[in-house]
């Protein structure tokens, strides 16, 4: 019986069963633990077994049980304690608390339960982890938000998701309002979201790439035109008299070099293109005077 006596602790304190009472699904636990955590329940009206979350309504009238106390009685006379709790990690500001534990130092949930629709901590978490029934239920890491995946009309898991209206749903509900409408699971929705999400990011990374080469063969294209400017002013200048060329080259100064970020502010001014016209129709009326 020493090897097994974790069986005679109760799941709400974790110490061997005082005045040990057992619910209808057949999980016992202290009368005043059960007492204490169905008193919290009372303004909701909905009771629940804490290990596996059976609800009874109205709350269930418990009996001691004699035979539980006897076998309790029998492990307190030979000396055996139950076996100490893990080490208690308290939930403090922003954690979740444990919806097992009862009093005010309530520990820190590991696990989410979306079966059972709950948070444990490490110690309450052990039944779903032995127990062939709770095996099967779906833990995620503990979550403040749980209630929010929870349908607020029947207070099911929201499973399904309806295109119609664009919503998450539980099953129940594809049977009452919902009906008839486009429905799939929320994790095929899921997963195809996530597909039109990395198509839409594709595009625009497509996007993205083809407006840098555009601008980059702008800043070429302006380039070029400096470049064009720079020889056609050359070529002008190369037309005048040796004394009148010295002077444009002079004024010319670092227009001379087309890779001068400040060529294209200097040839875009008004000054500039005075110049240029005045020295070319200069230059084309000596050419016709010779």
């Amino acid at each position: 019986m020493a090897e097994n006596q974790e069986l005679f602790c109760c799941s709400i304190c974790l110490d061997l069963l005082k005045d040990p009472v057992t619910t209808a699904c057949g999980h016992s636990y202290c009368m005043g633990c059960i007492k204490e955590s169905w008193d919290q329940d009372d303004l909701k009206g909905v009771y629940s077994c804490p290990q596996c979350r059976q609800i009874f309504i109205p709350r269930p009238v418990l009996n001691r049980s004699t035979v539980l106390t006897e076998v309790v009685e029998k492990l307190k006379k030979t000396g055996l304690q139950a076996a100490p709790p893990p080490a208690l990690c308290y939930a403090g500001p922003g954690d979740v608390v444990c919806d097992v534990c009862t009093g005010t130092g309530k520990q820190k949930a590991l696990m989410s339960c979306l079966a059972c629709l709950a948070s444990y901590c490490e110690a309450h978490l052990q039944p779903h982890y032995e127990s062939p029934a709770l095996k099967k239920h779906k833990l995620v890491k503990a979550t403040a938000q749980l209630q929010e995946k929870i349908c607020s009309h029947h207070d099911k898991l929201l499973e399904v998701y309806c295109r119609t209206d664009q919503q998450c749903i539980c099953y129940q509900c594809t049977m009452d309002e919902h009906k008839g409408h486009d429905t799939v699971s929320a994790a095929a929705e899921r997963t195809e979201k996530q597909r039109q999400l990395g198509m839409s990011q594709q595009k625009v990374q497509q996007r993205f790439q083809e407006r840098k080469k555009e601008l980059k063969e702008l800043q070429q294209a302006v380039e070029s035109f400096k470049v064009s400017i720079v020889d056609q002013r050359r070529h002008t200048i190369s037309l005048l008299p040796s004394s009148q060329r010295e002077r444009e080259r002079e004024r010319e100064g670092p227009l001379s070099n087309p890779t001068d970020p400040t060529v294209g502010n200097r040839l875009s001014g008004p000054l500039s293109e005075n110049r240029l016209v005045h020295v070319t129709d200069w230059a084309a009326s000596s050419h016709n005077h010779e």
